[in-house]
């Protein structure tokens, strides 16, 4: 892994204090969306005068209102109302880290120095169809970094941000009882269904623990989180559906130990330093995507000796061989057992 060790802060002179207007984009998804922190963080701390402005799509827009680091929120809809309210601002430079076509279309159309994000989609391509692994050893938080290399701004080692709006804050007195003195939080979600662990597999884990556990999700993973809570007791809360992203990120600051598929909610524990154990399927760590600064006790469970992943950089509906075993054949027992110790270790 990257060198993130603190390094003395760069600034980029800026004597007549002038603005200087930087647009960041990045459309989605939750975790890119939190891995771009550091950059938004490092352009505005060490770049003097420098006004950020991010574009995103609407969707997104709370997990970036409360950050203190953006001046303003663009919302992407469509491309020519979207080039039209952005050409006023008269930018001086993109720091594209989408870098697909539709950003590509928009730096086209702005009279600014345009920075892009290297994606690697060929060394990916490669390590998914030949599993032949060139991946650089370095997160993606840093390879972000790196496009501001001209702007001489550094990586600070703070990690990733994320800022919580004060009314979307969870007292944990409106919990139940049983989540009054700690908690571990279970991320049971996942875009795509080889990220996650089948719901025998969540409610194995819950079981072994036999501590208070709250399943944090989107309304999509609502049916999973009643089925598990349904057969492991009154220890499990679940919560998926009925907190918004801000909400779940409360609970997630607010839990001893969390644990979580390869998903938006792994990188806001990140953020908070949490003991992070993430349980990886059909992706990799090697991708550059694993959690970025959590707690030093936190650990990655996959299955090795798979011939047959990674099998995508995203993610499918169901395994294409059938069989997911990267998931199937985790070691509930283990990542219970693990999950305690951090628990009882405080």
């Amino acid at each position: 892994m990257p060198d993130n060790t603190l390094k003395p802060e760069k600034h980029i002179e800026n004597p007549l204090q002038m603005p200087v207007k930087f647009l960041i984009i990045r459309f989605s998804s939750i975790g890119d969306i939190v891995l771009t922190s550091p950059v938004i963080r490092c352009l505005k701390q060490q770049v003097d005068g420098a006004e950020i402005s991010f574009l995103t799509k609407e969707q997104f827009v709370p997990l970036l209102k409360a950050n203190p680091y953006i001046d303003r929120i663009y919302v992407y809809k469509d491309p020519v109302g979207t080039i039209r309210m952005l050409k006023k601002e008269e930018f001086h430079y993109v720091i594209d880290l989408q870098n697909n076509l539709r950003s590509a279309w928009i730096k086209s159309r702005l009279a600014a120095i345009p920075f892009s994000f290297k994606k690697l989609n060929f060394e990916k391509w490669l390590f998914v169809n030949f599993k032949k692994n060139i991946m650089p050893n370095i997160h993606v938080v840093d390879r972000y970094i790196d496009t501001l290399s001209l702007f001489d701004v550094i990586n600070d080692g703070k990690g990733l941000d994320f800022f919580i709006p004060p009314e979307d804050e969870v007292s944990i007195s409106d919990l139940p009882q049983p989540f009054h003195n700690g908690y571990i939080l279970f991320a049971i979600g996942g875009i795509h269904t080889t990220k996650r662990l089948p719901a025998e597999k969540i409610c194995n884990i819950c079981r072994e623990l036999n501590l208070p556990v709250i399943l944090s999700g989107n309304r999509n993973d609502a049916l999973t989180g009643e089925t598990v809570a349904a057969s492991c007791g009154k220890l499990i809360l679940n919560t998926c559906g009925k907190y918004n992203i801000n909400q779940s990120a409360s609970l997630v600051r607010q839990a001893d130990v969390v644990i979580t598929h390869d998903s938006g909610l792994m990188h806001v524990a990140a953020a908070f330093k949490k003991k992070v154990i993430s349980v990886w399927g059909n992706t990799v760590p090697d991708f550059g995507m694993y959690p970025y600064h959590p707690h030093l006790d936190s650990a990655v469970f996959e299955v090795g000796g798979l011939k047959c992943r990674p099998c995508s950089k995203l993610g499918y509906r169901k395994c294409p061989k059938k069989h997911f075993r990267c998931m199937n054949d985790q070691d509930t027992g283990e990542i219970a057992r693990y999950a305690r110790k951090l628990y009882t270790r405080g």
